[in-house]
């Protein structure tokens, strides 16, 4: 069985996972329940910031219908203390040998990022036919994508960088992308000023026309 079969229960009919970057722990959980009201349930915490952590705990505790996730995990150390916070997936830019190793011996769904044909090969290898594709605008985009789906079709993706309303839907279009992965949903001015009515109507905004694509 692949190793990517784990994801799929996880973002089953969700066309964007909001990307997050959070600096104010207390808005983790009406965050959350503001994407989750707008249909997008499965949202990434990226450990950019020192309470991305304490983010993802709170998020896992509190808001149920939540499907909470870790991103930018970049070492063993941090993919283990992700999962015990209760991310229910894992996400990474690339890989190395002791992030494969530790996914392995992890039950959390774990999807590694690749952006050249040479990397995703070497992920197929190791049983991943669910990767992230980044940066996706700077490696090449949609063109990009469309190219490898030629000799690699087995192979899906989620797309994240450079991603964003006006463009979002031509990725989703394409036949070897499951969802796309993107900011856009959560405007850093929104979080901090705790607009959470913007962000619930960008989600369903988002969800909406993801759905459609």
């Amino acid at each position: 069985m692949s190793r990517s079969e784990e994801f799929g229960p996880l973002i089953a009919g969700v066309p964007v996972i909001p990307v997050v970057v959070l600096r104010d722990v207390m808005a983790a959980v009406p965050l959350a329940r503001a994407l989750v009201a707008g249909g997008l349930p499965v949202i990434e915490i990226t450990l950019r910031t020192g309470v991305a952590i304490d983010a993802i705990e709170r998020i896992a505790g509190e808001v149920e219908a939540a499907v909470v996730g870790a991103g930018t995990v970049l070492s063993k150390g941090q993919l283990i203390a992700v999962a015990r916070a209760g991310a229910r997936f894992i996400v990474s830019p690339g890989v190395n040998a002791e992030l494969l190793k530790a996914a392995d011996d992890s039950p959390v769904p774990f999807m590694p990022g690749a952006a050249t044909a040479s990397e995703v090969m070497a992920l197929m290898d190791e049983g991943y036919t669910l990767q992230k594709f980044f940066p996706a605008a700077p490696a090449g985009g949609i063109a990009y994508l469309k190219a490898l789906a030629g000799p690699l079709p087995a192979i899906r993706f989620c797309p994240t960088g450079g991603i964003d309303a006006s463009n979002f839907g031509e990725y989703l279009a394409l036949p070897n992308v499951v969802c796309v992965g993107g900011s856009w949903v959560v405007p850093g001015d929104a979080v901090a000023g705790g607009d959470w009515v913007r962000i619930e109507q960008l989600a369903r905004q988002a969800a909406t026309l993801g759905r459609q694509a």
